[in-house]
């Protein structure tokens, strides 16, 4: 199945302890339903943070949230204007296309 013809795509934001909630509000914002967070230790090596130019804080939230394609775009990007690299949650955020739910 190409992700052209996928349904659904999972958004994963992974954002510094503490800011999950901002990310599901950005989320929201955009369409999206609701999420799932589980907690994180992030690793980096000092080159990693000098090329970002960012200090990695250790402990992470990573925050799961299964939206419809069409909205994909949409929630990344509320989500990553709000809580991405230039910000306090310091995140990442990504999408992977979803080939099968129990959802329709």
């Amino acid at each position: 199945m190409s992700q052209e013809n996928t349904k659904f795509e999972l958004v994963v934001c992974i954002v510094n302890a503490g800011f999950s909630e901002t990310v599901m509000q950005a989320a929201r914002s955009a369409g999206a339903k609701g999420g799932s967070v589980i907690r994180g230790r992030g690793t980096a090596n000092p080159e990693a943070e000098e090329f970002f130019n960012i200090n990695i804080q250790p402990d992470k939230e990573v925050v799961f949230t299964v939206v419809p394609s069409s909205i994909k775009d949409d929630v990344l990007k509320a989500v990553y204007k709000n809580n991405g690299l230039s910000t306090e949650g310091a995140g990442i955020v990504f999408s992977l296309p979803v080939s099968k739910t129990t959802l329709g």
